[in-house]
């Protein structure tokens, strides 16, 4: 693969590292009333935009998840590690193509957020809104619950499994604690994203089974799944235990920019 590509997907898994440990750590001083907040990624936008040179920031993790958006695109669609196209193989491009469209959506949010040209994602709300209503609503929420439910359920097999290290370069890995501390956070980070994902698909579903006109009101993300756990019985430490391996997630995603191999 081209050195140039491969440094556009480092790039890409350095951002989204970063996101979801920010969701993390907001998330954990949240559940200890430490001064955080339960945010989904585009809310961890909204939080750097108030820190200084915020816009800055903003802006180069834009930038950052459109190179993960490419690269998950250019999985889709060019298999460069020969995930082949029979139908285990053609559900996995088919996620990474969606994943990757929506990480450049919120990478193209990021650029126009600071660059303060957010009033034309507000001319073009009301197209969104009119897509999730009615009939065309509930089919489109009963279909992305069923894909985040299944990406959830995919988090667990891959703890199961074990095989989630098969992609790095073990012989850049020098030392086996190092081996087997990517490969611990890759655990818990890995159950923690899983949680979360099917309790967002929970949402979806719902939305979708329970009512007769979904609209883009009725649609939860992360924030909500973060609350959801906090309403629980020890819902405090559950959702710390959570914040944690997002976390755990994001250095786990971080050390898959260092040492992930992208030839086959």
């Amino acid at each position: 693969m081209d050195l140039k590509f491969k440094r556009v997907a480092v790039l890409g898994f350095i951002s989204k590292g970063i996101v979801y440990s920010l969701t993390g750590l907001l998330a954990l001083f949240s559940a200890f009333n430490m001064g955080g907040q339960k945010a989904g990624k585009l809310a961890v936008i909204d939080y750097l935009e108030n820190k200084p040179l915020g816009n800055v920031l903003i802006f180069i993790l834009g930038l950052g998840l459109i190179c993960y958006s490419i690269w998950r695109i250019f999985e889709s669609l060019n298999d460069p590690e020969k995930i082949g196209n029979d139908i285990k193989g053609i559900i996995k491009r088919i996620g990474f193509f969606i994943s990757g469209c929506i990480y450049g959506s919120i990478g193209l949010m990021s650029i126009i957020d600071a660059l303060n040209l957010i009033s034309l994602l507000k001319s073009n709300s009301s197209s969104t809104n009119s897509l999730l209503t009615g009939t065309t609503g509930v089919f489109i929420v009963m279909v992305i619950g069923a894909g985040l439910l299944g990406k959830g359920i995919y988090q667990f097999v891959k703890v199961y499994k074990s095989d989630f290290l098969h992609k790095f370069n073990m012989k850049s890995i020098p030392a086996m604690a190092k081996r087997e501390y990517i490969k611990k956070i890759g655990y818990v980070g890995l159950i923690s994203r899983g949680v979360v994902t099917l309790i967002i698909s929970f949402f979806f579903l719902k939305a979708g089974l329970t009512l007769h006109d979904a609209s883009s009101e009725n649609v939860k993300g992360t924030a909500e799944a973060f609350s959801f756990i906090q309403e629980q019985p020890f819902g405090k430490w559950l959702l710390g235990a959570v914040a944690i391996g997002m976390v755990c997630y994001g250095i786990f995603i971080f050390s898959t920019a260092a040492y992930r191999k992208f030839d086959t």
